[in-house]
């Protein structure tokens, strides 16, 4: 992790071997810098949790999360699906019911999936707020693809072939949930069943 000053705010990197943990207590003493414009930049496969932590800190310190960067990574808009490309897309914002999204690669969203919105990826789908809406991480049979949302409330979820659905009025009963605490969750397949499990 790096935090650099820009002319128009800070600019925070975030690296593939940063976590949440270590993210969190690098910008611990560093909240005062925070407070301002900042700018995320993510290189390579970084842990969602290390994103995560960088924006609590931001926000916490009074900071408003700028852009979203990674190099060769596409930033999509509410309407496009990167259909062509395999890359991983970052959508800058929750999404609502009605909207559709396919892509080849991963997914990430910096926001809520609401009720009746479905996103369709052939990799991971990692979600910064709520999972309400429908996924299907590893469409084409990735069984190695995750679901990451805080939390998982959705009524339906496919990971790889597998489908786990929640009947009318309860829980999500047809996945084997682990015991924890709430907040961040992770869905993938263990033994043909999907499994979800709190994630720190």
């Amino acid at each position: 992790m790096k935090l650099r000053g820009t002319l128009g705010g800070m600019n925070l990197l975030l690296e593939p071997g940063d976590t949440a943990e270590g993210v969190a207590q690098a910008l611990a003493p560093r909240a005062e810098l925070l407070g301002a414009n900042v700018t995320l930049e993510v290189q390579g496969d970084t842990d969602p949790g290390a994103l995560e932590a960088a924006l609590a800190a931001i926000r916490a310190a009074g900071g408003t999360p700028g852009r979203v960067r990674a190099p060769r990574v596409t930033v999509a808009g509410p309407a496009s699906s990167e259909e062509g490309s395999a890359r991983t897309v970052i959508l800058p914002h929750g999404l609502r019911a009605g909207f559709r999204g396919d892509y080849r690669g991963s997914v990430v969203i910096l926001g809520d999936v609401n009720p009746g919105a479905e996103v369709v990826a052939g990799g991971d789908v990692i979600v910064m707020g709520a999972l309400r809406g429908v996924v299907h991480a590893g469409h084409g049979g990735n069984a190695d693809a995750i679901v990451w949302a805080r939390p998982i409330a959705s009524a339906q979820i496919r990971i790889g072939d597998a489908v786990a659905r929640a009947p009318e009025g309860s829980s999500l009963s047809t996945m084997k949930k682990l015991e924890g605490p709430g907040g961040a969750e992770l869905a993938r397949l263990q033994g043909g069943t999907i499994v979800i499990e709190a994630h720190r």
